[in-house]
């Protein structure tokens, strides 16, 4: 065993499925993982959210032993992925960014397919398949090509090829990017189900609402660092305020009304188009706000999302 893996194992945190430290991975002289710490215990839903860039899908092809460390040290399922990448590829279920699905073959046909891959007898496989495909709402399909699918469909069916193997830790990386809003509905609902089932989630994503949605708690990632971890709502509570105030101006420029209301909130955001103000009490601060001659057009009352979190912390919108 190296020096640095006894080290992190005497560290991982008890149950941890998943354990990273000082994890690093860089691209000659880019830095895209940079120095992170983390652990995710079974059974748990756990996010990296950031925008393109900020080193999700790096860090995610390391955990699938897709990508070799260059720093750091990672145990996944209590094993090293530089010895025992195989043994654990084998117990993962992976959803990657873009689908991978044969077009040639029917829905079923992929799912048998793919579980060759892993020795299962035929018999097992059209079991679990004819199980899968009701569980992601495609019997109806099965004997379909899925070259015509839409594209909700062919993302479920991939949730359902990466089950196959009954995997006890599924991993996916941006799960509804394309996808309209029903469609990405179902997917939460499909992922949620899992999740009761008793399986591990990874999911790295640049959705704030998709966020708040899957994951019990999640790491918030900028230029390769972790900026914040915790819940979505403790994240929230840490970094924002209950409310935001949502003001609309006609002529007026919302940078132009900030500096009017300079010290009336902790934090505002100047938008082009809108002003934000940040507020444990927007009764107050709109009464404020009218007694300082200010008269907005709209009003508009919302609570704190992750958005907020990421903008305070980062000054800059997820997508970039």
């Amino acid at each position: 065993m190296r020096p640095d893996a006894a080290v992190h194992a005497s560290t991982v945190l008890k149950g941890s499925l998943v354990s990273a430290r000082a994890l690093t991975k860089r691209f000659g002289d880019s830095v895209a993982v940079d120095r992170v710490d983390f652990d995710i215990a079974r059974g748990e839903s756990y996010g990296f959210l950031g925008p393109n860039g900020a080193g999700k899908t790096s860090t995610m092809r390391m955990i699938v032993c897709m990508s070799p460390l260059s720093a750091g040290t990672l145990r996944v399922l209590g094993m090293d992925p530089e010895a025992d990448g195989p043994l654990i590829r084998s117990r993962i279920g992976l959803v990657p960014q873009e689908d991978t699905l044969d077009l040639e073959l029917t829905v079923l046909g992929n799912l048998m397919i793919y579980g060759r891959y892993f020795d299962l007898p035929r018999r097992v496989i059209r079991e679990r398949a004819e199980k899968l495909l009701e569980f992601t709402q495609l019997t109806d399909r099965a004997r379909d090509k899925v070259e015509p699918l839409s594209g909700g469909m062919k993302r479920r069916l991939t949730i359902a090829r990466s089950l196959v193997s009954n995997p006890e830790l599924l991993v996916l990386d941006e799960p509804t990017t394309g996808l309209d809003p029903q469609a990405r509905h179902l997917v939460w609902d499909r992922l949620y189900r899992l999740k009761q089932q008793g399986v591990t989630l990874i999911v790295t994503t640049h959705y704030m609402d998709e966020a708040e949605q899957l994951c019990d708690r999640l790491a918030v990632m900028d230029r390769g660092r972790f900026a914040a971890e915790g819940s979505p709502r403790e994240l929230i509570g840490r970094y924002s305020t209950r409310e935001v105030l949502k003001l609309r101006f006609g002529t007026d420029e919302p940078a132009d009304v900030a500096r009017r209301l300079d010290g009336l909130v902790e934090r505002t955001e100047a938008l082009p188009d809108r002003l934000l103000l940040y507020t444990d009490d927007e009764d107050t601060t709109l009464d404020e706000v009218h007694r300082l001659g200010v008269a907005p057009n709209s009003v508009l009352v919302r609570r704190s999302t992750l958005e907020d979190v990421f903008l305070r912390l980062t000054g800059r919108s997820l997508i970039d």
